[in-house]
């Protein structure tokens, strides 16, 4: 490998804009890690609360000042092409996918620990591989979180603001469960998610949730946010559950008061959950098999050209995606 690669980078948080490409050292694998050529990484909501550093309660972790890792991108498949000591489970030149915790990703070369990665099925494509470690793997755990599939009953869902990359795959999924999914999305998106597996569709700015009957509901999944929680905890029947998985909120502690508020409202109605999802390879496997068997569709809205990765996360950044979008490498 070459000493430096090219690599997105912004040093400073702020938007998308203020993103360019720089030469940087190429990641060397440190035990138990490997290192990928990536071929296609998908961004996700979270590529853009690093760039810009909100909220602010992240930034202990992520960089006080400015970001420790100034490259964007969680999501990647790629080659293996280098492999640390003690690493057992990938080997050079095989196909992987996985999460890169911090960032990294719209880069040449990425560094990641080999027990966080997953072979890509021969069928499956890279750029369809990347999009499922953080949005097909929160949209699996909300759905276990809600309890969907998980008795021995039919199940009538509702998932708000099913047209981005994690409600794609929440529609589903819940479908494949055995579900009977509602989902609420603008106009323009309710054809697709019919086909992907919404018996109904409903558009909140012309159907608002309160128009809804009370108890109509086994779980709400929750990916919007600006519900009021009781009116959520309104809408599902006793013993039902109300899985909160976005992450929006104020500036300083984003969703955290309306966790606390959440769990305070659980000890007199319907439960209703926070999901903090977590990297499981054993899901990222499950959706693969889903994915190579041709039961799960990642939506992929638009691909993007590496040298174009900076418009890629602009259009994240805008809050307008359908799907996934994915920025693609070519090997060389």
């Amino acid at each position: 490998m070459t000493e430096t690669m090219p690599a997105w980078t912004r040093e400073t948080y702020g938007p998308a804009a203020g993103t360019t490409l720089t030469p940087v050292p190429v990641p060397q694998p440190h035990r138990g890690e490997v290192v990928l050529r990536v071929q296609a990484t998908a961004l996700n909501a979270g590529d853009v609360r690093l760039l810009l550093g909100d909220p602010l309660l992240v930034r202990p972790v992520f960089g006080l000042t400015r970001p420790k890792n100034p490259v964007r991108g969680l999501d990647v498949a790629g080659t293996v092409v280098a492999v640390g000591a003690d690493v057992v489970n990938a080997e050079l030149g095989e196909l992987v996918v996985g999460e890169l915790p911090g960032g990294g990703g719209l880069a040449s070369h990425a560094r990641i620990a080999a027990d966080r990665v997953v072979p890509v099925p021969p069928d499956v494509t890279p750029e369809a591989a990347a999009c499922l470690p953080i949005a097909g793997g929160t949209a699996w755990q909300a759905l276990d979180a809600a309890g969907v599939g998980l008795r021995h009953r039919a199940q009538r869902i509702l998932v708000i603001g099913a047209s981005g990359g994690v409600g794609t795959f929440a529609v589903q999924l819940a479908a494949l469960r055995g579900a009977e999914v509602w989902a609420t999305c603008g106009t323009r998106n309710a054809l697709l998610l019919q086909r992907l597996g919404a018996v109904r569709t409903l558009d909140h700015r012309t159907s608002p949730l309160t128009h809804l009957p009370s108890s109509r509901f086994d779980a709400v999944i929750d990916l919007a946010g600006g519900v009021p929680i009781r009116e959520l905890q309104r809408l599902v029947r006793p013993g039902g559950r109300v899985v909160l998985v976005t992450g929006d909120g104020g500036r300083v502690l984003g969703p955290v008061p309306r966790m606390i508020r959440a769990a305070v409202l659980s000890l007199r109605g319907p439960r209703v959950l926070s999901l903090a999802a977590t990297s499981r390879p054993e899901v990222l496997t499950k959706l693969l098999e889903l994915v190579e068997e041709g039961h799960l569709v990642p939506v992929i809205e638009r691909t993007y050209p590496f040298d174009e990765a900076v418009s890629a996360l602009a259009h994240v950044e805008a809050g307008h995606a359908v799907g996934k979008v994915v920025v693609t490498q070519r090997e060389g």
